[in-house]
């Protein structure tokens, strides 16, 4: 009789939890963004974040997606795989116009800072995807150019899985690359990091939340049953999350001292 007079307030807690975590895995990913995006427009300067993060979550999201057409898994992972294609869109966005915006005023003060009055200070030259140049892929122009080479990648991808949706072998490697792809996703910043000796512009508290995310996700997976690649993949990207977290803490012990060099006049005024 006890346990049945608990059974009214046991099982509207459960359903309430887990409705709490299914909230918590469709929008939880999104949200180490906003500090990174509100630092982006605060400084109008986007070099510290890789926009190849982007392109990571992007094509890891599109191929989950896809997986799911072949092996249903739960509607929180499939939403935010949908809320997370979004986000990362507008970041692009974000990032692109900044940098664009950027680059048209360093032409403007150097411009300033020269006695030439017959020139006009001219916009950076623009690069679209379609010009098929391995130097300037991911940092194009425009952001439409963003937008047409995602959507060209979803038209490819699903051509080729509507075709080989039967064979299972297809769709369980689908699923094997959508989760390890997202599963490099803090590689990009790590590789960064690691090249210019510091996290200078990189927000600490996307990290930290990219952290506790993961571990929060990878957990969600292990106690839902969720196919294993996605378990096996979320170890992996917790495990990369800490070795930026060891990257942040060893450059603010040992920080990098600037090299000299000599300014030019021109340069000097035009900064």
């Amino acid at each position: 009789m006890e346990a049945e007079g608990l059974d009214w307030l046991l099982v509207p807690l459960h359903r309430l939890v887990s409705w709490g975590a299914a909230a918590a895995m469709v929008f939880g990913g999104v949200v180490p963004y906003i500090p990174q995006y509100r630092d982006i427009r605060r400084t109008q300067n986007a070099d510290g974040f890789s926009t190849h993060v982007c392109l990571v979550l992007l094509v890891a999201n599109i191929l989950r997606i896809l997986f799911w057409f072949g092996r249903r898994f739960e509607s929180p992972l499939l939403w935010q795989s949908i809320v997370m294609t979004l986000t990362m869109l507008l970041m692009l966005k974000l990032c692109t116009e900044v940098r664009v915006a950027n680059e048209l005023n360093l032409k403007r003060r150097s411009f300033a800072a020269g006695d030439s009055r017959d020139e006009e200070p001219k916009a950076p030259p623009r690069r679209s995807y379609l010009d098929f140049d391995p130097h300037h892929f991911w940092h194009w122009s425009s952001f439409g150019d963003y937008v047409q080479c995602v959507l060209a990648f979803t038209g490819v991808a699903g051509y080729v899985t509507y075709l080989s949706i039967d064979s299972a072998l297809f769709v369980e490697t689908l699923g094997f690359l959508a989760v390890l792809t997202e599963a490099m996703l803090g590689v990009p910043q790590l590789y960064r990091n690691y090249c210019h000796r510091s996290t200078e512009g990189m927000s600490l508290k996307m990290v930290l939340m990219w952290t506790s995310g993961d571990t929060f996700k990878t957990a969600y997976f292990l106690l839902n049953g969720a196919p294993l690649q996605f378990s096996v993949c979320g170890l992996l990207q917790v495990l990369v999350d800490l070795a930026i977290l060891g990257q942040a803490y060893a450059f603010a012990c040992h920080p990098q001292k600037p090299a000299p060099h000599t300014a030019h006049p021109a340069s000097a005024k035009a900064l």
